[in-house]
């Protein structure tokens, strides 16, 4: 196999170390790149700068795959930016609150809500958070565990999604891997193949019902609920609660058919528009499948712009610009998928993987790839408080692996996805995590603390499955691991301390 030897690794590290050391996936990507390009120039620093615009950046966007999936990823961040301040998830709420009458139906309607705003892993917290705030209150139910919810139906619910940002993000960075090593697999495929292999963010969104259901909190977590169960108190006396800027206006108009009817248009397009290339028997092209999630993503926008405007929420000026915005603040993900790609290239072209295939192939079975894979995207996404970053460092990794080391291909994405939503569910760092506490009113430290024994739970069993899974290629290993995550709880709640001290 060809490859440049240990200077093939210069970038990847370059990138990992900047990341952890100053948190900027932008920068950190690009450094590695440009270091990249410098070791294929000779050290000229001129000729790597003109090159690694020229020959690694541009053709990114010239790309016609790369184009498309770019102007997807506007189209679904104007609609998220509507969805947001139309007010329907709100008017949603107020016609179920009369039938919370128990704290397992109000912890499962806060976890239906995150369930319904899957097209947002931002979003979601700052639209579910404030509905459910002080629902959770009357109910003494403590914040901690709202932003638990809220946590969990968010990054762990949309990366397992193939037509949202998020699967239209790692579909592209499969995609680039396929083309560095000359497969013709699609990449949507791949990525479905992938989603029973999941396995931290589907122990991460099956633990919230059960926990709600069966009452067998454990650690902080069943602290926090015996603090506001016993002296009513939201928050400990050392707490800062972080506050969400932008509560929601109880004054503001807002209807329940700003949120279905969007979607339903969404849906209806889409599927409407596959069906006319043979979905679900026959495969979808890529371009294709892009082309009908573009327009419906247009269409359900088109139709939000429109009921905001007859039913006066909005002028149309303003509902434009909300669409607008929606659309800027995807920039910065257009960038670092962009940084990505060309990344991907330079360490193609040094033979990055090979090196690394080439060093493991007699010391490391194939079956025990995803399970180091899974550990490895854990320690750059604990330290870089990026999932996305993860997956953009790792895929370029994982894929060559998977093919160079006879794993297999889908339990290696997956590992790569696990690691990288569990490292980032645990940071205090995370975006999602700052977002779920302030969306939810509570101490950002006290919601790591407190979400982070499930995290664990779950990340430690989706390591021992991971080597099964690497072993058997099963798809059901899922079912084995929502098993092994029952089990632990029901163990390790039914013995904790009846009246564990506050």
């Amino acid at each position: 196999m060809e490859h440049m030897g240990f200077i093939s690794l210069i970038p990847p590290l370059i990138a990992i170390g900047l990341a952890i050391t100053t948190k900027n996936v932008l920068v950190s990507l690009f450094t590695g790149l440009f270091a990249g390009v410098l070791l294929l120039t000779s050290g000229n620093p001129i000729t790597a700068t003109t090159e690694t615009i020229g020959e690694y950046l541009f053709p990114q966007l010239t790309d016609s795959y790369n184009a498309a999936v770019l102007v997807l990823l506007l189209f679904i961040g104007g609609f998220v930016g509507l969805i947001e301040k139309s007010g329907g998830s709100a008017a949603l709420a107020k016609r179920v609150v009369r039938f919370l009458d128990t704290k397992a139906k109000t912890q499962m309607a806060a976890y239906v809500g995150g369930l319904t705003i899957f097209f947002s892993d931002l979003g979601s917290p700052l639209i579910v958070g404030p509905i459910f705030e002080k629902i959770f209150d009357k109910a003494k139910l403590s914040r901690e565990k709202l932003a638990w919810i809220i946590d969990s139906t968010a990054s762990p619910l949309a990366v397992m999604i193939p037509f949202i940002g998020w699967g239209v993000y790692i579909m592209g960075l499969i995609r680039q891997e396929f083309d560095n090593i000359g497969s013709d697999m699609s990449e949507f495929t791949a990525f479905l193949q992938a989603i029973p292999f999941q396995l931290y963010p589907i122990l991460a969104v099956a633990i919230v019902p059960f926990i709600a259901l069966t009452k067998l909190d454990f650690g902080p977590m069943a602290r926090a609920e015996q603090r506001v169960e016993k002296t009513g108190e939201l928050y400990w006396k050392t707490s800062r609660p972080l506050r969400y800027s932008e509560p929601v206006d109880e004054n503001q108009k807002s209807y329940a058919v700003l949120i279905w009817l969007p979607l339903l248009t969404l849906f209806v397009t889409l599927f409407g528009l596959l069906l006319t290339h043979g979905f679900p028997f026959e495969p979808v092209a890529g371009g294709d499948f892009r082309v009908a999630l573009s327009t419906a993503y247009l269409f359900a926008s088109i139709v939000l712009i429109g009921l905001m405007v007859l039913l006066k929420v909005k002028r149309f000026s303003e509902a434009f610009e909300l669409y607008s915005k929606g659309m800027q603040k995807m920039v910065f993900v257009l960038a670092t998928l962009v940084l990505a790609w060309a990344l991907g290239t330079v360490m193609s072209e040094m033979g990055t993987a090979n090196y690394v295939i080439e060093l493991l192939q007699d010391s490391v079975p194939g079956y025990l790839v995803p399970a180091i894979l899974f550990l490895v995207a854990v320690c750059i996404s604990l330290a870089t408080a990026t999932s996305w970053g993860t997956f953009a460092i790792m895929m370029p990794f994982a894929i060559p692996m998977a093919f160079g080391l006879d794993a297999h291909l889908a339990v290696c994405i997956g590992a790569v996805l696990s690691g990288g939503i569990f490292g980032d569910h645990c940071s205090p760092i995370s975006d999602t995590t700052i977002l779920s506490s302030t969306g939810a009113g509570c101490d950002n430290v006290d919601h790591v603390k407190t979400q982070f024994p499930y995290a664990l739970l779950n990340g430690f069993i989706a390591f021992i499955v991971f080597i099964f899974a690497g072993i058997t290629g099963s798809s059901l290993v899922f079912l084995a691991a929502l098993a092994f995550m029952m089990i632990a709880v029901f163990l390790i709640g039914k013995r904790k301390p009846k009246h564990a001290q506050i």
